[in-house]
């Protein structure tokens, strides 16, 4: 070990993330002191990995991070969280975000602070590549100030902020690829609760429990679009056609729509999905390079399934919470509509104490299933229950 080059130290230090970890490793010996000042380039401060942390009280703790940060001088990703620790003080987390922004790549920030600290105005016109920011106000974003000319990764989980300044910070980023937007506390600045956002260099978003009464998504080079616990009046998806995999999971909205963005879509996932399903089927229909479909627990609320074909789709996984003979219904219609299927997976949901009834709905459905795969032998079937 003695002959380990002191960079190579750096990074077997940085590979233990863990601060705790990371002090004890460097007390080794002088190099391994010297690699954790000058080479470390991965720190971690997380309240779950060390129960100490909740002994301490508030200032110590703030004290033992200054101590730590203040040690390195090289570091490239730094991780705070610290979601179950009382609120620190402004002071020492600014001290913390400029001593470190010059080097930093990835800022991974859970910290809750008396008075709220501006993440962004501290953290912009550096060279932040990934922008993690949880339970945090982010207000006055101005974007001929604060750029974050090489973020490419940005997320907000349970972030206080307007829908105008969420547009003005995506119009800060002109590199951005992925968006995570989680739980936010958006604002509005009239009656309807309508946000639009528009990143050209964006591919990948993803959104988790919004409810808003329209949004507009503007995204030329989007490639992977998730929508999950949303509920939305209205979504809509302006962008050239580069989507390719589309992700619903327990959304409800009335009007959607992705313009001319089937046409490369190659994987559509949905399950929990409340919507006028003629109008979906007939939209995910157009997309002719469509290879993998997967539906569970849709529901249809009309009688008129469409005729579309899916003349593309080689793997079909439909699912239901409670197998039924509707169900084996679904299956055998979009069975019909697939005439180039090679692979079905069906997916249910068993409880542990089956019921004589249930026993025999499910032996039913299996047995139905079997009868109509003879008449597609060329397709794999498997079976899936939980």
């Amino acid at each position: 070990m003695e002959h380990l080059p002191v960079e190579v130290i750096g990074n077997i230090l940085s590979r233990l993330k863990a601060a705790r970890d990371v002090v004890i490793a460097s007390a080794t010996c002088k190099k391994w002191r010297e690699a954790w000042r000058n080479h470390l380039h991965t720190l971690s401060f997380n309240s779950n990995d060390w129960s100490v942390y909740h002994d301490l009280t508030t200032s110590r703790l703030e004290i033992l991070v200054t101590q730590t940060i203040f040690q390195t001088k090289a570091l490239q990703c730094l991780s705070i969280f610290m979601d179950d620790v009382d609120e620190f003080s402004a002071a020492p987390v600014i001290a913390w975000l400029m001593y470190t922004r010059d080097t930093l790549r990835q800022l991974h920030y859970n910290v809750r602070t008396t008075p709220n600290v501006n993440i962004i105005e501290k953290c912009g016109r550096q060279k932040l590549e990934v922008l993690a920011l949880a339970h945090n106000s982010v207000t006055g974003v101005e974007p001929s100030y604060q750029k974050f000319p090489c973020l490419k990764s940005l997320s907000l989980s349970y972030v206080s902020i307007s829908a105008l300044d969420l547009s003005l910070l995506l119009t800060a980023c002109p590199k951005l690829q992925n968006l995570a937007l989680i739980n936010p506390d958006i604002a509005m600045s009239d009656a309807q609760a309508t946000m639009e956002l528009n990143s050209p260099s964006l591919k990948n978003i993803y959104v988790e429990a919004v409810s808003l009464d329209k949004f507009i998504l503007e995204a030329d080079s989007i490639e992977n679009l998730h929508l999950k616990d949303c509920t939305l009046e209205v979504f809509e998806l302006i962008g050239k056609g580069s989507l390719s995999v589309l992700k619903i999971d327990d959304v409800s909205v009335l009007h959607l729509d992705i313009g001319d963005n089937t046409e490369n879509l190659q994987i559509v996932d949905v399950s929990s999905f409340t919507i006028m399903w003629p109008k979906f089927y007939n939209m995910i229909s157009k997309s002719s390079n469509l290879k993998r479909l997967r539906l569970w627990g849709v529901v249809f609320d009309d009688e008129d399934e469409g005729s579309s074909s899916l003349e593309n789709v080689v793997v079909l996984e439909l699912g239901w919470t409670i197998i039924s003979e509707l169900f084996s219904d679904w299956v055998a219609g979009l069975l019909e509509r697939c005439p180039n299927l090679k692979k079905l997976v069906i997916y249910g949901v068993v409880s542990e104490a089956k019921s004589h009834e249930e026993c025999q709905v499910l032996a039913s459905f299996t047995s139905s299933i079997v009868r109509l795969m003879r008449k597609y032998l060329h397709v794999e079937v498997q079976f899936e229950y939980e």
